[in-house]
């Protein structure tokens, strides 16, 4: 497939380095512009090009930017065709100076996503630390191999979705509407905790919406204020114990 990926950083870049092994064809764009990640591009295999030029002749895009920053590229999706899948994989953290209302509320991240896009996306490569991303993906039928939940309300997007997640070396695992997307935000049991399809299954259904913010800000208080960065092992064990259901 031909994928356009807006955004370079961690987890971006990862992704474009999965799927360009995996045989896919990949427009990679960063913030500062093509010239700034050229070197690495090449070394994944991508293109470099500029965010305007990775939504055309695409057949999925994937949104891997800050979520305050999501309005900023709202005019690059005015002519992205309706057949077009996007994947959001952005997730909102208020600490880090941005708070949104209308999410505080209780709206699903991907919705409001979707309506500042005005294109309906899929939410999914949002629930895994960039280290999982990068190194934890293991091959079909592993018993050991990591899931990764995926919603929309689009079928055959979700099929594309689930494809591009298989590809990266993970399971997919339907996670319904995207009504129902705020079960693998931040702070549920479903987020960055590294589960196999079926227990991701089980997570996703322990997922208590309200709990959920209070878990994510409770968790980013404690890893700021450690005195060394958490480990990537201690942060995946954490998110298991802080929002595992009581």
């Amino acid at each position: 497939m031909n994928i356009g990926i807006i955004g370079a950083g961690n987890i971006g870049g990862t992704i474009a380095r999965k799927l360009v092994a995996a045989g896919h064809t990949v427009k990679l764009a960063g913030s500062k512009g093509p010239d700034d990640i050229r070197d690495q591009a090449g070394q994944i295999g991508a293109a470099a090009v500029t965010s305007e030029d990775a939504v055309r002749n695409v057949e999925v895009i994937v949104l891997s930017i800050p979520f305050a920053s999501i309005p900023d590229v709202a005019t690059l999706f005015a002519d992205v065709p309706a057949d077009v899948v996007v994947i959001d994989t952005s997730n909102y953290y208020p600490q880090f100076g941005t708070r949104i209302a209308e999410i505080d509320e209780g709206k699903p991240e991907s919705i409001w996503s979707s309506e500042q896009l005005g294109h309906p996306v899929i939410k999914t490569f949002n629930a895994a630390l960039a280290k999982t991303l990068a190194d934890a993906g293991k091959p079909l039928g592993d018993a050991h191999r990591i899931a990764m939940p995926i919603s929309g309300d689009d079928r055959a997007a979700k099929a594309v979705a689930a494809k591009l997640v298989d590809a990266a070396g993970f399971d997919p695992v339907d996670a319904g509407d995207i009504d129902g997307s705020w079960r693998h935000q931040p702070g549920t049991p479903a987020y960055c905790t590294e589960l196999t399809a079926p227990e991701l299954e089980t997570a996703l259904a322990q997922a208590v919406k309200d709990d959920a913010p209070r878990n994510r800000d409770a968790l980013m208080s404690e890893f700021a204020s450690s005195e060394t960065p958490p480990s990537h092992e201690t942060i995946v064990t954490r998110n298991r114990e802080v929002t595992a259901p009581h």
